[in-house]
């Protein structure tokens, strides 16, 4: 290996984007962290927007930060999926692109999959079918003025990489959530798109993570104040994709959940999985890095715990999540469940008065003070996960003996203890900063100054990066009758 490098990590989540400066060698993977900041979406006359425009300030500002710690060789960018720029024939961007939680998609994807074959275009595209899917996200545009004028199509990654390159692609991983891929071949699915109505012309050449995107144009220098020498780099630019790169796994019977906004509970495999029996689970094909298949099943995640929050502090009732945690450790276990995933927790809003719908509804006490709403939210969570975990063993015939939590869930004891006795696994939580580990990793790797198999990356992680252990206290059968009170 050439000797270390410092790299520049881009890792833009649903609620807030950093950027991280890793240093990567022999033996040798940290991680600062440059600048902070907050992702807030705006809603603009009925429509709820990401401030994208925002989003590259802060870039600009977060290497600016980089390259006051070191000479950085190159960055990269990752950030959530599904969502997308639209970009007319000067290159220009056609208006803010749309928040996945908007409403413009309500029943689009049962009309559309209903004329397509929900069966034909999961066989072809391996993408479980959510009403955010970019494909959905597009047939709803189908006749606006945006869409009319559109000459490229870039995931967020991409469309930021191309503000700083003027290079124009997609990165696979990205891509691979879209809806729109062919996971069998690792092509654009232009049958389904042309089936569809979608104009195929749109969506540009491919790239994989690892390839050299371009130095930086001469204005976005300017905007950042690193050295001309810079490279922007395709990483892993779905967020997963970069977290399940930095999983600590030693082999291949592992099972991860990337646990922030979303969980993202599957395995790792070498083919996709496109069975009647997998698309009927909601499970999905997602591309990783090296010819991998991320085969996972989409949770709602701590999106019900931040939501909650987010309510609280708006009526005045500011709780540290601390507090909020060790109250909830002593509220009385499997009281009140919800099912995570049920749509009506989907968009923002009053999260805890729906949590207490849910429950009156389905005759469960109904949680009377935050500390029993977070205990119902994490509960339901370890139940969810542990839902998933099973399976995925089923529906791919690869057993598990550990079950990998990274990404911010990481940090939350409850939750990894929980889900450790939902699931009677041990849970091995960590690294908390996975994906931008795996951002880091893949530039280095790019760069020379990573091992080039996947496996000695993440034997880097084990050895460089704390994980703590949870395993299983107690029988799993309360788990599996508060389950049961979910299908009743």
């Amino acid at each position: 290996m050439r000797p270390a490098a410092l790299v520049a990590a881009v890792d833009l989540g649903a609620s807030s984007g950093r950027v991280m400066v890793g240093s990567v060698g022999a033996g040798l993977l940290e991680l600062r962290e440059a600048h902070r900041f907050e992702n807030r979406p705006v809603t603009v006359a009925g429509t709820v927007y990401w401030d994208v425009l925002g989003l590259y300030g802060q870039v600009l500002d977060g290497l600016r930060a980089a390259g006051g710690l070191g000479s950085v060789a190159s960055v990269g960018i990752d950030s959530w999926g599904v969502d997308y720029g639209l970009l007319d024939e000067t290159g220009a961007l056609i208006g803010n692109p749309v928040h996945y939680r908007d409403g413009r998609t309500a029943g689009v994807a049962e009309r559309l999959l209903a004329e397509l074959g929900a069966g034909e275009v999961y066989a072809v595209t391996g993408i479980a079918e959510l009403p955010i899917n970019t494909l959905i996200q597009l047939v709803s545009a189908i006749g606006s003025p945006a869409l009319e004028a559109a000459r490229n199509f870039l995931m967020i990654p991409d469309l930021l990489g191309y503000w700083l390159t003027g290079r124009v692609g997609a990165e696979v991983t990205n891509a691979s959530t879209t809806q729109l891929l062919d996971v069998s071949t690792g092509t654009w699915a232009t049958s389904v798109m042309r089936r569809a109505g979608l104009p195929t012309g749109i969506f540009p050449s491919l790239r994989p993570a690892g390839e050299e995107i371009g130095p930086l144009l001469p204005a976005a220098l300017d905007g950042c104040g690193l050295p001309a020498s810079t490279r922007l780099v395709a990483v892993a630019s779905h967020d997963t994709a970069s977290a399940v790169v930095a999983v600590p796994a030693a082999g291949p019977e592992f099972c991860y959940i990337s646990c922030g906004t979303w969980s993202l509970v599957g395995v790792e495999l070498d083919r996709p999985v496109l069975t009647q029996e997998s698309r009927l689970a909601h499970f999905t094909n997602e591309t990783g890095i090296d010819g991998t298949v991320r085969y996972l099943r989409n949770v709602m995640g701590l999106w019900l715990l931040q939501e909650s929050i987010r309510a609280w502090t708006a009526a005045g009732l500011v709780i540290g999540l601390e507090t909020l945690l060790v109250e909830a450790a002593g509220v009385e276990p499997l009281r009140a469940v919800v099912d995570p995933d049920d749509l009506e927790f989907l968009p923002p809003g009053d999260m805890p008065g729906r949590i207490a719908a849910y429950c009156a509804r389905t005759g469960q006490p109904v949680p009377s003070d935050p500390a029993q709403t977070i205990r119902c939210v994490l509960d339901s969570l370890a139940i969810a996960h542990w839902r998933a975990v099973d399976q995925v063993q089923r529906l791919c015939g690869q057993a598990v003996d550990a079950v990998h939590i990274v990404g911010g869930g990481a940090r939350n004891s409850l939750l990894c203890q929980l889900t450790a006795d939902a699931c009677g696994l041990p849970v091995l939580a960590g690294p908390v900063e996975a994906t931008a580990l795996g951002n880091v990793l893949v530039q280095a790797r790019a760069l020379g100054a990573a091992p080039g198999e996947l496996a000695g990356l993440r034997e880097l992680v084990r050895a460089t990066q704390p994980v703590r252990r949870f395993d299983p206290a107690g029988s799993v059968g309360p788990w599996r009758g508060a389950a049961a009170r979910l299908d009743a």
